[in-house]
Order: C-alpha cells, then sequence, then structure tokens
C-alpha cells in the first residue's frame, strides 16, 4: 500500500502518550500512526508481536486484533443495506428482518436502536433479558451487535465480510483487514488473562465473530475514506450517502444527553455528554471507535486528521481507565493541532 509521507515533529507529545499506555496496560507491541491532509505525518511501531523470545518486531504489515473496532464496519454494511434497499429505515422493527426465538423481548426494537446501543437487552448467560425499554437508555451490550448481523444478513443475502469485500476491501486492495480462524506470522498474539472469561475469538470469517485483525495503515487508510466520505484521490470508491449515514448521529432523542451519541455504530462528538468516549477538546463533528484491546481510530474532519493507535493487550490493569485513556488521547492530539 502506498501512503504518501510527510513527517511532522508536533506530535510528539502524542508518541509519548501512547508509549506511557503501552507502559501501563499488558502488552508487548503498539503502534501509532497519524494522516493529516492524506498524508502520513506520523508513523511508530513498538516492542513484538509476544513475549515469546526472539518474537517478531511489529512492524507495518503487522496485524492487531481490533475488538469492538469492528463494529464500525458492521455499521457501515447497514449503511450500504439502507441506501441499497435492503433495509427501508432504521425505523424498522428488527422482527421485519429477524425472527427471534424470544419475539416479545424484541417488542418495540428497531434498527435504529441496534445501531446506537438504546436497544435495552442484554445476554444473562445463555438467557437474553430485557434491561430497559426501546429507546429509554443507552447500554454497551454485545446481543445487539449479534442481533444486527443477523438482520444485515437477512435484508441482504451476504455476510458482514462479502459486502466489505465487495464494496471497499478489494477496491483498495486490502490484504491486512479481516477475520481470521487460524493464527499467520502477521497477527499479534492479545496479551490477555487466560481466565477472562469475556475473551473470545471467533470461529467464523463471515464478519459476525470477534475474530477481526487490521494493520494499522489499513485501519487508517478506512478512517480516511469516511473522512473523505468514499473518495480516495479522485475516485468515488464508496458512494457519499453510505458514509454519511454511518457517520451522522441517529441517537434517539428520548435518552439522557450524557449518554454518548452514536452514528452506525460511531461515537460522534456533538454536545458536551459526560459519558462520551471522545475528549472534551476534540471538535463537533469528529467521530471514534474503541476496541477493548486499547485499537483506537478517531477521525476528526475539521483538522483533516485521522489517528489511530493499536495495542496487544486485552482488558484493564488495576487503576486503569481505558476510557478516560482513549479520551486524553484525542486531546492530546488536539493540543498538538
Amino acid at each position: 500500500m502506498v501512503i504518501n509521507k510527510k513527517i511532522d515533529s508536533s506530535f510528539e507529545t502524542v508518541i509519548e502518550h501512547v508509549k506511557n499506555t503501552a507502559n501501563v496496560v499488558d502488552c508487548t507491541g503498539s503502534a501509532l500512526l497519524i494522516m493529516q491532509n492524506d498524508e502520513v505525518v506520523v508513523e511508530k511501531y513498538w516492542g513484538t508481536h509476544s513475549k515469546e523470545e526472539n518474537a517478531k518486531e511489529i512492524q507495518e504489515t503487522t496485524q492487531f486484533h481490533i475488538a469492538s473496532v469492528r463494529k464500525n464496519y458492521i455499521g457501515f454494511t447497514a449503511a450500504y443495506a439502507v441506501k441499497e434497499g435492503f433495509i427501508k429505515s432504521i425505523n424498522d422493527l428488527v422482527t421485519k428482518y429477524y425472527q427471534a426465538n424470544e419475539p416479545e423481548l424484541f417488542e418495540g426494537v428497531t434498527i435504529r436502536h441496534l445501531l446506537t446501543h438504546t436497544h435495552g437487552l442484554k445476554n444473562n448467560g445463555e438467557e437474553t433479558q430485557r434491561e430497559f425499554l426501546p429507546g429509554e437508555s443507552w447500554a454497551y451490550r454485545g446481543v445487539g451487535i449479534d442481533t444486527l448481523t443477523k438482520v444485515i444478513e437477512n435484508a441482504t443475502g451476504k455476510s458482514i465480510a462479502e459486502i466489505l469485500a465487495e464494496q471497499v476491501f478489494n477496491k483498495l486492495n486490502f490484504a491486512e483487514t479481516g477475520w481470521y480462524t487460524e493464527v499467520n506470522e502477521n497477527l499479534v498474539e492479545v496479551i490477555r488473562d487466560p481466565d477472562d472469561l469475556s475473551w473470545y475469538n471467533g470461529k467464523s470469517i463471515s464478519g459476525n465473530e470477534r475474530n477481526m485483525y487490521a494493520s494499522v495503515r489499513e485501519l487508517a487508510t478506512w478512517g480516511g475514506l469516511h473522512l473523505n466520505k468514499g473518495l480516495v484521490g479522485d475516485e468515488q470508491v464508496v458512494p457519499s450517502e453510505i458514509i454519511e449515514l454511518a457517520t451522522s448521529i441517529h441517537s434517539p432523542e428520548t435518552i439522557d444527553a450524557d449518554f454518548p451519541q452514536n452514528g452506525f455504530l460511531w461515537f460522534v462528538k456533538d454536545l458536551p455528554a459526560k459519558k462520551s468516549e471522545i475528549g472534551e477538546l476534540v471538535p463537533k463533528g469528529s467521530f471514534q471507535i474503541l476496541g477493548y484491546t486499547g485499537v483506537t481510530l478517531l477521525v476528526i474532519p475539521q483538522f483533516n486528521l485521522v489517528a489511530v493507535r493499536a495495542f496487544n493487550s486485552f482488558g484493564s490493569p488495576a487503576g486503569y481507565d481505558y476510557l478516560e485513556d482513549v479520551r486524553t488521547f484525542g486531546d492530546t492530539i488536539i493540543r498538538c493541532l
């Protein structure tokens, strides 16, 4: 992948911020890439793929497990499904596209609710339960993502991975982004507590599980595609309507103003919100996604900037607030600007 470089020394404090985070979390490798005006202004790689002796060094082709950052790829496929008419409206009931085993739990739940974490469902072991009525509150729960992928698959007749390959990955010649069920030399080992039952790496490559990896260069290019509303150079690779849908706020007006604001699973900056994962200094119109491995993709249209940080960790060590850490990551970038 050819990316123009114009290294800018003014981001030194951002580099130090990522180094400091790497020292706090349980990781062996990290990376930082910042693009501004479609040029790489910072590109740094530190450490190794694992704790093994003579482990491979982190480099351009290294693919990090991106955890919940995968959700914005699912959001893109939802926007595609709406744009192409497979889904008529995000106000459609989920049950129009998905026949749930417990339909009474999904009463009143719309696709909008799934996209904005306002559906009110949660998993308790093998059982799905209602936590609050649709649109009345906000909660980050995996059951909404699982349901959304089924809605998209049923509506389009294609998997998440197939849509992305056809609409973006093949067009941009992506070779370091996707879902993996087997280890290869480019994938980092995720450093984690072996007894942490929340870890699950997936056994499918269809895009419906949590086994997505990406290099920081391709993750930044993906962010740049959204920054430029589907344009790559002079070519409209993706219809701008898809990007605008994905990155505009769709949260119900009925939720508390201090809850995060969401587009199609992106976190979008609008009015100040106490529970936002986006830094206070980051300007309105920016959008971000964060994974529990610490991987973060931040897009700041006002400054024509995309920032990606990555670590091969999972979870939060004692005393580490990963939401506060990612907020200060964004704020540090703004101070440099």
